[in-house]
């Protein structure tokens, strides 16, 4: 299992958590997880080991360089380290034909065989969406899609490289950043969506991409079936996205118990 991470030295712990997390639920599986940046010294990768402490879980260092996105609109908004999720797949050894991104700030709560496994077909990437179908018209409107489709939470991307790597190109990507400055939201996911839509397979959020919002919004349903033994049988992905982090003391939810469990199996960094 090949997993995909983008990281600057600010979210060390939290990506500690995560690969515990993913390496408890893997141990009888070989996992390499890319660790693809901008700013990590040999000693935060060293500091990263010793804090997950499996030594079963290989982390390959994948510094991205500048030269592919030298012409790239950028401010500080939109780093450069926007554009590295999207274009992963020209950072990545051209053997690899899938690889599975996870955001830092999830952790991981079961087996990821099925997702792994998932057939892709003709599809750039596996995503979740959070978003109501009549809310995803409104963001098609707002981002002007040019190929409408389901809009992503960009947290867990499963990719089917060998397409991207013949289809994906550049220039259509700077060119949408540079005209929809102003009307991007959350840039990266923003411009998955409103390019990729028709080229995204759906997941199910439930499993492979709970968050606080879409546990307190189903128990509020009236069929109020969840709950957080539910949660801890059925999500194999929770992810605190947003500004309501479990490990800040301003934290306010129920799903922080899972990132706790994880985060007392990790050494300090």
């Amino acid at each position: 299992m090949d997993i995909l991470v983008t990281v600057d030295r600010n979210y060390l712990r939290p990506l500690s958590v995560m690969l515990k997390s993913l390496a408890v639920h893997h141990r009888h599986v070989p996992v390499r997880v890319f660790i693809l940046h901008r700013s990590l010294l040999p000693e935060d990768l060293r500091a990263l080991e010793q804090a997950v402490g499996e030594p079963e879980l290989e982390l390959v260092s994948l510094p991205a360089g500048d030269s592919l996105l030298s012409d790239a609109p950028t401010t500080d908004r939109y780093p450069l380290e926007m554009y590295d999720r999207i274009f992963a797949a020209r950072y990545l050894p051209p053997e690899l034909d899938r690889v599975l991104y996870l955001d830092p700030d999830l952790v991981v709560n079961g087996p990821l065989d099925d997702l792994w496994s998932l057939d892709l077909g003709d599809s750039w990437f596996a995503a979740a969406s959070h978003v109501a179908k009549g809310l995803e018209r409104l963001n098609a409107v707002r981002l002007q899609s040019e190929a409408p489709g389901p809009y992503i939470n960009s947290g867990v991307l499963l990719m089917n490289l060998p397409l991207l790597r013949r289809e994906q190109q550049l220039q259509p990507v700077l060119d949408y950043v540079e005209a929809h400055r102003r009307t991007l939201f959350l840039p990266d996911q923003d411009v998955i969506s409103a390019l990729y839509g028709d080229k995204i397979l759906r997941l199910n959020p439930y499993r492979y991409n709970m968050t606080e919002r879409l546990f307190a919004a189903a128990k509020l349903s009236p069929r109020g079936e969840l709950d957080l033994s539910w949660v801890e049988e059925n999500s194999r992905i929770i992810h605190y996205c947003g500004r309501n982090k479990p490990w800040k003391e301003s934290y306010l939810g129920q799903l922080g118990r899972f990132y706790q469990f994880y985060a007392q199996m990790t050494k300090p960094i």
